[in-house]
């Protein structure tokens, strides 16, 4: 949250926005003083004007009676100054609201800023600007660049920008990763070489970067757009780590050049060598799919974004849009948002010397908050002691193929390339066994997280079974879709007989109950999100008497019902449990049970994510500026600590 109070321009651009998002979300304009740049003025009926760096005009932005106004009126006057100050354009090349000419007819709409070419004539980049809130209108720049001729095209809403261009005499837009300043030529800047330090971690959303390589080829292209994307990232990631550890130069590779046909042999190349570095997501035959001309459109996108070092949570929503279906509500799966996991994690307490799983991982998300969290309290910040913490003591499986990739890449953007990280199926060993190359490297690992049982005849049966493992905290939600028929799953479990009978079929997390169970030590704790049915049905007295037998409910999280919405709406609650023995001790008669309601999910009933806003309805933002999630996880959190040091709970 900023500390400063704003200056009269920013209160005056709050208000043309609707929201403090001015200061915060015109990410294309950062390091730009507004307060500098921009002149606004106020007349006797309380409408402000904006004046026009090219023309000294005063321009309407907002009308404060009627609430109206033109906030893409800031955004163009913003990048006149950035044309002109960054990239070094005279304003005597630069025209606003130029009408378009359509063969021998003059459009009505008029392209917001042009720059001409040397001799002010010939249009060399046109750009379209929208409001903040905007997000359409390629195609609309798309066929002004064609009626015009101009060979670039930039469309902004001040956020997010694209940058087409059209390498005469073709006919279809290409793009680029940034613009040519006046004293270089569009070649010029294509061969330029860059390193790994030009570019920063963007605050800017890697979701709106792949939602505009969608829009600009990837939907029509006739592949799997999550795959090709991940091949793209994966590629990306081998390329910054490359260019930042083992090349003198700090050069990166992963960017677009003049002749596309290299585009693709270069990013080709990084994915293949990505795949050796990092084997187990990809086969090593594998290529990038998508064809010459459409990658050379797409990586311009891309090429200004770093992944190592960026926010996860950004990095997770790209991941999150681009998960298909299938691999989300047909099976149950959903992404759990992070003030869940951050909640769960800070109830938990994992300490540097504890090893944590989560046998659903999904996109790692438990994985990664823990692994933050030991880094912040234990390991004074370090993100190399972070790094030695996550290859010892962080592990993750999930069945998936895509949530399992995702799982991996996120590690690796956390710094951490070689965790373990496994695609199984975590209700049923018996696909653990095999030949296969990847089924050996996950059991020998995990087999160094077996219990021991105290006899030889039996824990040779735990090393086939992996029935009984050691796990010090286990961080987890599995799907709750489907149901378990396969007889040779269900007789592994206890749920899967009734008075020693196998039974026709289980709910799958009801086996996940007690598989997670044997997974943690005694003593060993977990949390577990679960419908809220399997702690209040009156059919559900069996499970509640296995878990009271097996441990000690530390505590009980109602979540809100919006909380898993637009997937789910289901009901649900995060159950939080301590093994007995150990630590533990033995069941008492009685002991308290910390129980929670969240009243505040942070979303509404349309599943969007809600904000805090301030005593003037402006939204209120953390350091890094970003707006502050309306829930009340946080405090519920802080309630657990408290009462588990009230009532002396040994972790």
């Amino acid at each position: 949250m900023p500390t400063k109070k704003p200056s009269r321009t920013e209160e005056i651009i709050t208000k043309v926005f609707g929201n403090s998002e001015t200061i915060f979300g015109l990410k294309e304009f950062e390091g730009i003083d507004i307060n500098k740049v921009l002149e606004i003025t106020e007349d006797e009926k309380d409408r402000y004007y904006i004046k026009d760096l090219k023309s000294g005009k005063l321009r309407f932005v907002f009308d404060e009676k009627k609430g109206t106004g033109k906030p893409e009126e800031i955004v163009r006057q913003l990048w006149l100054h950035k044309l002109n100050t960054h990239y070094k354009y005279p304003l005597d090349r630069m025209d606003t609201e130029k009408s378009i000419h359509f063969g021998r007819e003059i459009h009505s709409k008029a392209v917001d800023v042009v720059v001409y070419k040397p001799d002010k004539i010939t249009p060399y980049i046109l750009v379209e600007v929208k409001a903040p809130t905007e997000s359409k209108g390629i195609e609309q720049l798309k066929s002004y660049i064609s009626a015009e001729g101009a060979e670039i095209g930039v469309w902004s809403n001040g956020g997010k920008r694209i940058i087409l261009y059209r390498p005469y005499p073709r006919e279809f837009n290409d793009t680029l990763p940034d613009l040519p300043s006046a004293d270089k030529t569009i070649d010029d800047l294509l061969e330029e070489k860059k390193t790994y330090f030009e570019y920063t971690t963007s605050k800017v959303s890697l979701k709106d970067v792949v939602e505009s390589m969608e829009e600009l080829v990837l939907a029509n292209a006739g592949v799997d757009v999550f795959t090709e994307v991940f091949k793209l990232i994966y590629a990306k990631l081998y390329d910054e780590h490359e260019a930042k550890i083992n090349r003198k130069d700090k050069e990166v590779h992963f960017r677009k050049y003049r002749d596309p046909s290299k585009t693709y042999s270069v990013i080709n190349d990084l994915f293949k060598n990505a795949v050796k570095k990092w084997p187990g997501t990809f086969y090593e035959q594998e290529n990038i799919n998508l064809s010459i001309e459409h990658l050379s459109i797409v990586v311009g996108e891309l090429e200004r974004t770093r992944l190592f070092g960026s926010d996860l949570s950004i990095i997770d929503e790209a991941f999150e849009h681009l998960i298909p279906e299938v691999a989300k509500g047909k099976k149950g799966q959903y992404f759990t948002p992070r003030h869940v996991i951050n909640m769960a994690v800070k109830m938990l307490d994992p300490k540097p010397s504890e090893n944590v799983i989560d046998p659903a991982a999904g996109s790692g998300g438990f994985l990664i908050s823990a692994m933050y969290k030991v880094k912040d309290e234990h390991l004074d910040g370090s993100e190399e002691a972070m790094r030695e913490y996550a290859r010892e003591h962080i592990w993750g499986i999930d069945f998936a193929e895509e949530i399992s990739k995702v799982s991996r890449a996120l590690m690796l953007i956390a710094g951490d390339g070689r965790s373990h990280m496994f695609k199984l199926n975590s209700l049923d060993p018996r696909e653990w066994q095999g030949e296969d190359g990847q089924l050996l490297d996950a059991r020998s690992k995990l087999q160094t997280r077996l219990m021991n049982l105290g006899s030889t005849a039996d824990n040779a049966e735990n090393k086939k079974t992996f029935h009984y493992m050691d796990f010090d905290v286990l961080l987890t939600n599995p799907p709750f879709a489907g149901e378990i028929k396969d007889q040779g799953i269900l007789r592994q479990y206890f749920f899967g007989k009734k008075k020693g009978k196998l039974v026709n079929k289980v709910e799958r997390h009801i086996l996940f109950i007690e598989r997670t169970l044997d997974m943690i030590r005694p003593g060993g704790r977990m949390a577990i999100v679960l419908p809220q049915g399997v702690l209040n049905n009156t059919n559900m007295e069996n499970i509640r008497e296995y878990l009271f037998d097996k441990a000690r409910i530390l505590a009980v999280v109602g979540l809100h019902g919006n909380t898993f919405k637009p997937h789910t709406g289901t009901k649900t609650s995060v159950l939080f449990l301590q093994k007995w023995g150990a630590g533990a001790g033995e069941p008492p008669k009685d002991y308290p049970i910390f129980m929670a309601v969240s009243k505040k999910g942070g979303k509404d009933n349309s599943g969007d994510y809600v904000y805090k806003k301030d005593k003037d309805g402006n939204y209120v933002h953390d350091t890094k500026g970003r707006k502050v999630l309306d829930h009340d996880l946080d405090e519920i959190a802080d309630g657990f600590v408290k009462f588990a040091k009230e009532h002396k709970l040994e972790f």
